[in-house]
């Protein structure tokens, strides 16, 4: 007798995924990001001029990037799931940046632009997907609502004063 095979992750409401990366300064502002699975290559960032070499992407264009991908990997879902014939996807993803009242520069908007190649006898059935796939994006509902971010540093901790009462 065969064991009932577990649900997955993805189909169990209330479950979690986790996973690692580590980041490495390399020289200066660039950084070798490793990822948690060997068949990803290292990957390089850096910041622009004048704190880097500008020899990578910088963290607020991988986050745009991430936004852009999560979303079109969404619709495609979407697509595929209604059995949707389109083509392929291009998206451009334009991110503007400012600085805050204490004159921080924050990623303050996100404007994504996804074109998907649909036929025009899969466009009314296309229509569907665009009430459904923004929900499915893990990266864009994630930054929308704001995630919390856990930070220590090591060996510095312990010697932080606590602030008085």
């Amino acid at each position: 007798m065969n064991p009932a095979k577990p649900p997955s992750p993805s189909s169990t409401p209330g479950a979690s995924i986790e996973f690692a990366i580590e980041i490495e300064q390399t020289d200066d502002y660039a950084f070798r990001v490793r990822f948690d699975k060997e068949q990803f290559p290292p990957l390089m960032m850096d910041e622009p001029a004048p704190l880097g070499q500008d020899s990578g992407p910088n963290a607020s264009r991988l986050l745009a990037a991430a936004v852009g991908n999560c979303l079109s990997a969404s619709l495609l879902f979407c697509a595929r799931k209604g059995r949707i014939k389109i083509g392929l996807i291009r998206t451009r993803v334009h991110a503007h940046l400012a600085r805050n009242e204490r004159g921080r520069w924050r990623v303050v908007k996100l404007q994504v632009e996804i074109d998907p190649q649909v036929p025009e006898a899969e466009k009314q059935n296309a229509l569907r997907c665009l009430d459904l796939f923004e929900d499915y994006c893990v990266v864009t509902e994630s930054v929308r609502r704001g995630i919390p971010v856990e930070v220590s540093v090591k060996g510095l901790e312990e010697l932080r004063v606590p602030p008085p009462e």
